[in-house]
């Protein structure tokens, strides 16, 4: 075991980081720690233990469990100040947009965002005086030209989760930073194994957990990944809010995390051969998958990016949303559901909402989560599916 990671490999990190002997004895797996109560020898122990990330205090701050998560998740992005664990995706994006955000602030959200955010936005953020104002996914170092003297934080997701928009993140860092203004990335697609985000000049890297760090669609969470510089104030906020995730979550999670970067490409072998099939059928118009070549934003992802995750989407030619239902109730080995990084392939209608930007895609979109069944496998069912529409 390791408690120094600076110098390993990311898939080496996966395996050696948050396995500190003091938490695990001399047992691989972390046990779970179930408590709420902490119980302390003196006065001056409890004090000592009270503002600190890390040190037995009381339930809510976690125990060994959440810590070793969060110390792992921290280890593969170099440079970052600490994690904070959430129990949803959507509380680590709640979480990390108020850190950033008072009432009278103007946040600006890419346009593309996962609906949920969105909702938020103009729910939530709207009600305690938080003004939003969505921006076209593709404006790059352009955003410097949206920036109000209200403006406070800006809200990225690379690729986006249901039309994949790859942004120019560097970028728009670097014209947020001049500014003094925050940056927020969804990072839930292609997590830090793909796309390092503090690296890229983010302030604050968000994750569902729920996805590709579980794995295994047993769980729900969420975690934000911050730089030194902001990692107190989200912590602040974050136990302010009373946010924490539970013991088996954490611990799901963990084990999760250990296999993530042989899952990571798999799903991503298996994606690209089925998006590359699915581009020489007649009945596709579209195929929205950031690693092929005629996709836009594929020349920022080559850039930025170290592979590709196994969620995409694609347009069926012409169809309407009866078409869609057809297709979708005719496959077998792609159950509906809405989420995505568990073992297995799901299949989900798109409803893209936009309020600054429109795109054309040909025809209905549906998205597809590829897992690690044998690719032969999904295509035949894809297949006989598309055979169905004719």
């Amino acid at each position: 075991m390791s408690d120094n990671n600076a110098s390993q490999r990311p898939d080496t990190v996966l395996v050696t980081a948050g396995r500190r002997r003091e938490w695990a004895g001399r047992i691989v797996n972390l046990p779970v720690y179930r408590g709420s109560t902490v119980l302390f020898d003196s006065v001056a122990e409890i004090d000592a233990a009270k503002d600190g990330h890390g040190r037995y205090y009381y339930g809510q701050q976690g125990l060994p469990n959440q810590w070793a998560l969060a110390e792992a998740l921290s280890a593969l992005e170099p440079g970052a100040g600490g994690t904070m664990l959430y129990p949803t995706g959507l509380s680590a994006v709640s979480t990390a947009l108020l850190t950033t955000l008072s009432p009278g602030d103007e946040l600006l959200m890419v346009d593309s965002v996962y609906g949920p955010t969105r909702r938020l936005c103009d729910g939530v953020l709207k009600r305690l005086g938080i003004t939003t104002r969505y921006y076209d996914p593709t404006v790059g170092g352009g955003i410097a030209e949206l920036f109000g003297e209200r403006t406070r934080a800006v809200f990225t997701e690379s690729p986006g989760s249901l039309t994949f928009e790859v942004q120019d993140v560097p970028a728009i860092a670097a014209a947020a930073r001049e500014r003094g203004v925050a940056v927020v990335l969804d990072n839930s697609w292609a997590t830090p194994l793909l796309f390092p985000a503090l690296a890229a000049g983010v302030d604050m890297s968000v994750m569902a957990g729920s996805k590709y760090i579980g794995g295994h669609s047993d769980l729900v969470l969420g975690a934000v990944t911050a730089t030194p510089e902001w990692f107190p104030r989200l912590e602040r906020t974050t136990f302010d809010l009373g946010h924490q995730v539970g013991p088996d979550d954490a611990w799901l999670a963990l084990r999760g995390l250990r296999t993530l970067g042989v899952r990571l490409r798999s799903h991503e072998a298996a994606a690209l051969r089925i998006a590359h099939w699915l581009k020489e059928r007649p009945e596709v118009g579209q195929v929205l998958h950031p690693a092929l070549p005629d996709c836009p934003g594929h020349e920022l992802w080559r850039r930025d990016f170290k592979g590709a995750a196994g969620l995409f989407a694609f347009s069926l030619a012409g169809a309407g949303q009866a078409e869609r239902t057809r297709f979708i109730e005719a496959l077998k080995l792609f159950p509906i559901g809405w989420s995505w990084g568990g073992y297995e392939s799901l299949v989900s209608p798109v409803h893209a909402s936009r309020t600054a930007s429109r795109r054309d895609f040909g025809g209905s979109l549906i998205r597809l989560q590829i897992g690690l069944e044998d690719p032969d496998d999904l295509i035949a069912d894809l297949e006989q599916a598309l055979a169905k529409l004719r």
